[in-house]
């Protein structure tokens, strides 16, 4: 039910999922308590891993994009200063990451 919501609230629900993918797990929700056929419970691991994997990727996706953009600025204004290293943080993914991970957690930032 949890990720349900978190696929709904992300936007991915509809556009990963078939029609017959979201009937399955919509009518299990509804109809089951506790999936005792190891078929279903296939079918349902099968479908949560790919929401899963998408939602992963999602937020990567943004935390690249704002590190990215964060670390542009950085770039030009330690460049002014007369930094000449500042040009090799564009390439280090790792501080991307971290410049992006802060900028996505502070929501005034983000928003």
């Amino acid at each position: 039910m949890k990720i349900k919501a978190r696929a709904l609230r992300h936007r991915v629900w509809f556009k990963i999922l078939s029609k017959a993918e979201r009937a399955i797990i919509d009518l299990t929700i509804k109809c089951v308590e506790r999936i005792r056929s190891r078929i279903l419970t296939n079918v349902i691991s099968k479908i949560l891993d790919k929401i899963l994997k998408t939602l992963k990727n999602n937020f990567l996706d943004i935390v690249n994009k704002v590190g990215r953009e964060t670390v542009e600025r950085l770039c030009r204004i330690a460049k002014k200063w007369g930094n000449k290293a500042a040009s090799s943080w564009k390439y280090d993914l790792v501080f991307i990451r971290f410049l992006g991970i802060n900028a996505t957690n502070t929501w005034m930032t983000y928003k």
